[in-house]
């Protein structure tokens, strides 16, 4: 599989993603810029990747205007075909100012942009980015956001969570998933959810930033590498 970044006005992590999924996961990784408007170098067995960063400077609402950039009717129609859309942080808020993703991300409890690592547990391993994780580990993964507190209405959390569609919660280095250990205030400790088909995931914290030994942690690389085998076994076996 290959790997598409979006670059945004704004974005900050387009190059951390491209040298992520390029050089440490040594998958083919494509730039692409917010007025590409043609897709047709990947097939639905590839990724899209909406990294973080202010897309447009964060006018108006994270993610609102990001939203209409040419490039994102493409992605829509790619996610809808069934294609795989990943989006981190600013991403992920573009996701769901698109419909991709249900919910919003809303400022920060603490009213504060915040910048730490965090420990986050796979809720479940019904999704590619958690199907290879041990939902009883807690994974360190750095955040830097302002507006990373997902809120949505109590059917939409329940139907997540019903559905297995939350993908990870902030919780303690042990892996308790208590209001203390949520930095932003996200309502039940979400920190990633996916669509129900399962092919567009959003999250909030940075794995990109926690991939590699010389950084002395490398839980991001987990959970790209159960991303990436996941979609191949599944090429495999189809």
């Amino acid at each position: 599989m290959k790997f598409g970044v979006v670059t945004f006005p704004g974005s900050n992590c387009d190059h951390d993603m491209l040298y992520m999924c390029g050089q440490v996961m040594q998958r083919e990784a494509i730039p692409l810029w917010h007025k590409d408007t043609s897709l047709d170098a990947f097939d639905l067995n590839d990724c899209i990747i909406l990294p973080g960063g202010f897309s447009f400077g964060d006018y108006l609402r994270c993610g609102a205007l990001a939203r209409y950039s040419p490039i994102m009717q493409s992605v829509i129609e790619f996610a809808n075909n069934g294609g795989y859309v990943v989006g981190i942080c600013n991403g992920f808020q573009i996701l769901c100012e698109s419909g991709l993703l249900p919910g919003v991300l809303l400022r920060n409890t603490n009213q504060k942009f915040i910048c730490q690592n965090t420990y986050l547990l796979p809720d479940n391993q019904d999704s590619p980015m958690t199907s290879r994780l041990d939902p009883k580990q807690a994974l360190k993964i750095p955040i830097a956001h302002a507006e990373g507190r997902f809120h949505a209405d109590e059917a939409t959390l329940d139907q997540l969570e019903n559905n297995n569609q939350v993908l990870f919660r902030y919780c303690s280095a042990d892996g308790v998933v208590t209001e203390k250990h949520n930095p932003n205030g996200a309502l039940r400790n979400i920190a990633g959810i996916s669509n129900a088909a399962r092919n567009v995931m959003g999250m909030m914290p940075h794995p990109e930033r926690a991939a590699e030994s010389d950084l002395h942690n490398s839980d991001g690389f987990r959970i790209f590498d159960s991303l990436i085998q996941s979609i191949e076994t599944e090429v495999l076996i189809s």
